[in-house]
């Protein structure tokens, strides 16, 4: 059985050029992922190790001071590097968020994108693994900063 982030790939692969079809990922996805689906996620790249995600400045992703809430720009960080790290993990490695930090640097307003890149290690054993995202506001500054570490490891056998 192919892995997550080859499914995740593939399915992104088959749907992204379609008219309609990042839409159709986007809402694949929020149904598979529903607290991360909350912000209204579009998800524009995902290559193997790059990935590229935007919410809307929406009503629901603010707080009450009218800009982007702290914990909408986190969830979108935290998505956009696991769907870079999910892709670019090679078979029988799995991965899994241990901690994240978010370094707030401008009121966010406007739709945000948050960026990753990532190069994976090689993976030999249980190692953490640090994936920097930026939330970019539409005139391109960064206004958030996350660090995503990653517990990447061997898949283990299911036990009974």
């Amino acid at each position: 059985m192919p892995s997550t982030g080859k499914r995740l790939l593939d399915l992104w692969k088959t749907l992204s050029p379609l008219p309609g079809g990042q839409w159709l990922f986007a809402m694949i996805f929020s149904r598979t992922v529903p607290y991360s689906g909350s912000v209204g996620p579009r998800i524009r790249v995902l290559e193997p190790g790059h990935a590229r995600v935007e919410i809307p400045d929406r009503r629901s992703n603010r707080q009450h001071l009218g800009s982007v809430h702290a914990i909408a720009l986190m969830n979108v960080a935290e998505m956009t590097s696991g769907l870079a790290m999910m892709a670019a993990l090679p078979e029988g490695i799995r991965g899994i968020v241990t901690r994240i930090s978010m370094e707030y640097l401008k009121k966010a307003r406007g739709t945000i994108t948050a960026v990753a890149h990532v190069t994976v290690p090689p993976v030999t054993g249980d190692i953490d693994f640090d994936v920097t995202a930026d939330c970019i506001d539409p005139e391109g500054t960064v206004v958030a900063r996350a660090t995503v570490t990653w517990r990447l490891g061997p898949v283990r056998e299911k036990r009974a």
